[in-house]
């Protein structure tokens, strides 16, 4: 069965909304046993980096930079498995190229 064209516009529509959501919704990835947490939203914006006061060390510069860096991995994959999700319920799985 051919999808119609109310049927389209519908799906745009919640896609756009769930799009929407996606860009208020924060994630949080972790990395150094808390030591570091980013903020991401679900459309992949980093909105924050929080550093614990231990963390900071005057050797520990690399070690630092390192758990930042592991922590925006974390976010980024929680906020793309978020959005797989979303997206998931209103196109049934199937990957739209341009939505996500």
């Amino acid at each position: 069965m051919q999808p119609n064209m109310r049927m389209l516009q519908q799906m745009q529509n919640r896609i756009q909304k769930i799009q929407e959501e996606l860009g208020e919704t924060i994630v949080e990835g972790t990395a150094g046993g808390g030591m570091v947490t980013v903020q991401v939203t679900g459309m992949k914006a980093v909105v924050g980096v929080k550093i614990a006061p231990d963390a900071l060390g005057p050797d520990d510069a690399e070690l630092l930079e390192d758990t930042i860096l592991a922590a925006i991995n974390d976010a980024m994959e929680k906020a793309e498995e978020l959005a797989a999700d979303k997206m998931s319920a209103v196109t049934g799985g199937i990957r739209i190229p341009g939505i996500m």
